[in-house]
């Protein structure tokens, strides 16, 4: 029964707009017919429902104009927006390169400078290696030569020193 009742006054309202659609129409017309003949009838009034007429037109015709001008507009800001963001997108993903490239450039600098340490510590391992025999050679021929190294001081001097450095 309420669906009954709602389906009803639904009904009632479509056929309510569906007459004033109708008689909306139907006016039209009637002043449709009234203008033509009036237009018809060649006299000032005539002359002046044909300027407005005309006027109406060329109005119709400059707004018709106007939109497709805003419509050109809208469709040049849209394609400078999608340039904008490619164009951002590109920054972004040169940006990276350049920080990758950076950090690589970084890596293989470390490890250009690791390997000239590594050199150097090896030059100051083959150094020291190379003082060690050299003072041992010198104290083999201290010893060696059956001097009596602590009696004499400045001997004494080398060969302890000697000791120290080895």
């Amino acid at each position: 029964s309420f669906s009954a009742s709602q389906d009803l006054q639904r009904e009632t309202e479509e056929v309510k707009v569906s007459f004033q659609n109708k008689a909306l129409a139907l006016k039209r017309i009637q002043i449709m017919d009234i203008l033509r003949n009036k237009v018809n009838q060649d006299d000032e009034e005539s002359r002046l429902i044909l300027e407005t007429m005309k006027h109406i037109i060329s109005l119709s015709q400059a707004i018709i104009e106007y939109q497709q001008r805003a419509h050109s507009k809208e469709q040049q800001l849209i394609d400078i927006k999608r340039k904008r963001l490619s164009l951002k997108k590109d920054i972004g993903q040169k940006l990276r390169q350049i920080q990758n490239m950076m950090k690589r450039e970084r890596e293989k600098q470390a490890a250009v400078n690791a390997t000239a340490k590594q050199k150097l510590l090896d030059k100051l391992e083959q150094e020291r290696q190379t003082t060690t025999v050299i003072q041992n050679v010198f104290q083999s021929i201290i010893i060696g030569s059956g001097v009596n190294w602590a009696e004499d001081p400045s001997l004494k001097t080398i060969v302890l020193q000697l000791e120290k450095n080895v």
